[in-house]
């Protein structure tokens, strides 16, 4: 049976975090406690290090960056699609029938 993916909220991620950083536990500790997976959290701490202002965008939601290219590889795989749509097709080459002359 196939586990069900569970979705953490901003505010549990930012409390799991603040485990770690502010009251010196571990990354495992804290995911025991709370729990999940301990390397989870140590994502979760890197992406709030990394840039706090986007981390934990919610879900589904991206960020502008992420937004920008999105649209780009979505134009990018349309005009290829359109692309080989205008491509010719390579015509079968006729078949000849030769005849040898054998002396």
């Amino acid at each position: 049976m196939k586990r069900q993916r569970r979705n953490h909220s901003q505010e549990f991620k930012r409390e799991a975090v603040a485990l770690v950083l502010e009251h010196g536990y571990s990354c495992a500790e804290a995911g025991r406690s709370m729990g999940v997976n301990g390397n989870l959290i140590g994502r979760w701490k890197r992406e709030l290090e990394d840039n706090a202002a986007e981390a934990f965008p919610g879900k589904g939601k991206r960020t502008a960056e992420q937004q920008r290219i999105h649209e780009l590889e979505t134009e990018n795989r349309r005009l290829r699609m359109e692309k080989e749509k205008k491509k010719p097709r390579p015509s079968l080459p006729r078949k000849t029938h030769e005849v040898s002359i054998y002396q």
